[in-house]
């Protein structure tokens, strides 16, 4: 090397000056420039050195890799309320067992709203939103994961406490903002995170949090508006800041289910235009109403009306009497089946989400028994995928092909 260092066989940098070393061919072991995408003498692919994984050993000094982004994303970080009290109370071998099953059920709840889990700090997790995959609703996935982490540890906590005695609670902060993502090269190791001030107000945010509750930042609570019920705390002077930061407590869902209802919370503008669309819409509606069922699709770039659009006409005919029901497709339930059907059947039946268990299924019995009383026996079927299951009336054993034939057939006769 220029530095005078010998490297050593296999070695990716200079350990003398970190400079990135000249790679050789895996396939016939020819010399290649640190630029080379494929192999001048046998054509195989190379792999770019930024795609080397977060957990790959390699030589190297320390400090910063030379690869990174800005990215706007959601930092979360959870953290187990008394640790230390915690630890002192139980054997060694039991506070791992205790700490593995909610550090697995805290990864599961950022797994499912597509978060990657940055690193386990001992007692919790720090979580990304939006890196190293961008994400659009970021700040909303965060507060659904930390939403879920509560139940789900609050639901493990009863287990311990009825079990053991044990008391378990965690807390939650939330922050969004840009920061640098990528490569952080420690003694031996690369591993992607993320760096910068808006990942120290999220672990602010955590410490601030009361047992039990999740706070975020003013800033993530812009983005989480009307998705999420949020309540105000006012500004509070944290540790590393210049000034108040706005602090705001995650309440539970909102209302909203798409930016069209996020823009009527702040006020819309006068509707003008789109006489035509209004009256093709106007006349499937006609067909529809003689028996003839229609389809309607709205195609168009994005940002040219199409959601105001539907609101418009679907105010109109609620205003007429005509019973509508919505279903909206979500980003983060894109792997979940039936999710859209599961929101129109709860729309039908008239189920929210502030509905006592008992009192839902009293809603969806009366509305079979209205449509065909022969669906009653079913019911326990339909409990069950409205999230509503009855204890004494179990759906039972059933292959999950034919509950999925069963399920179909039900939703068919019930919206016909």
């Amino acid at each position: 090397m220029a530095c005078g260092h010998e490297a050593h066989s296999g070695a990716r940098f200079c350990e003398g000056c970190g400079t990135m070393l000249p790679q050789g061919c895996r396939g016939c072991g020819a010399e290649l420039p640190v630029s080379a995408r494929f192999c001048s003498a046998c054509g195989q692919g190379v792999a770019a050195p930024s795609t080397i994984p977060a957990e790959t050993v390699i030589p190297t000094g320390g400090g910063v890799a030379a690869s990174g982004e800005r990215k706007q994303v959601s930092v979360l970080f959870a953290d187990v309320v008394g640790s230390m009290l915690l630890a002192e109370r139980l054997d060694p071998e039991r506070l791992r067992e205790v700490m593995a099953e909610l550090t697995r059920r805290c990864a599961e709840c950022v797994t499912r709203f597509e978060g990657m889990v940055d690193k386990f700090t001992g007692d919790g997790v720090m979580a990304l939103f939006g890196a190293p995959v961008a994400l659009e609703d970021h700040a909303r996935r965060a507060c659904y994961a930390g939403l879920e982490m509560q139940r789900s540890v609050a639901a493990y906590a009863t287990e311990l406490k009825q079990a053991e005695g044990i008391e378990l609670r965690l807390r939650v902060g939330i922050n969004s903002g840009e920061v640098i993502v990528g490569d952080i090269a420690t003694a031996d190791r690369f591993t992607y995170t993320a760096i910068g001030h808006t990942v120290g107000l999220a672990q602010r945010m955590e410490s601030l949090a009361a047992p039990g509750s999740v706070y975020l930042t003013g800033h993530a609570a812009r983005l989480a508006q009307g998705y999420l019920s949020l309540r105000e705390l006012g500004a509070r002077q944290v540790k590393g800041s210049s000034r108040p930061i706005e602090v705001h407590e995650l309440v539970g869902l909102g209302t909203a289910r798409g930016h069209i209802d996020v823009a009527r919370g702040r006020g819309l503008s006068r509707f003008v235009g789109r006489e035509g669309e209004l009256r093709e819409l106007v006349e499937a509606l006609a067909h529809a109403q003689a028996g003839d069922g229609q389809v309607v699709g709205l195609v168009a770039d994005p940002g040219l009306g199409k959601s105001r659009l539907v609101t418009e006409f679907v105010q109109d005919l609620r205003r007429r009497g005509i019973e509508v029901h919505e279903a909206h497709c979500q980003a983060h339930a894109r792997n979940l089946p039936l999710v859209p059907v599961l929101e129109m059947l709860r729309s039908y039946f008239g189920i929210t989400d502030d509905l006592a268990p008992h009192m839902a299924r009293e809603r969806i019995e009366a509305r079979v028994y209205e449509v065909d009383t022969r669906l009653t026996t079913e019911l326990p079927l339909v409990f069950e995928f409205l999230g509503v299951p009855d204890p004494d009336r179990p759906v039972g054993t059933i292959d999950p092909e034919a509950r999925r034939r069963r399920l179909l057939e039900l939703i068919r006769r019930l919206v016909r």
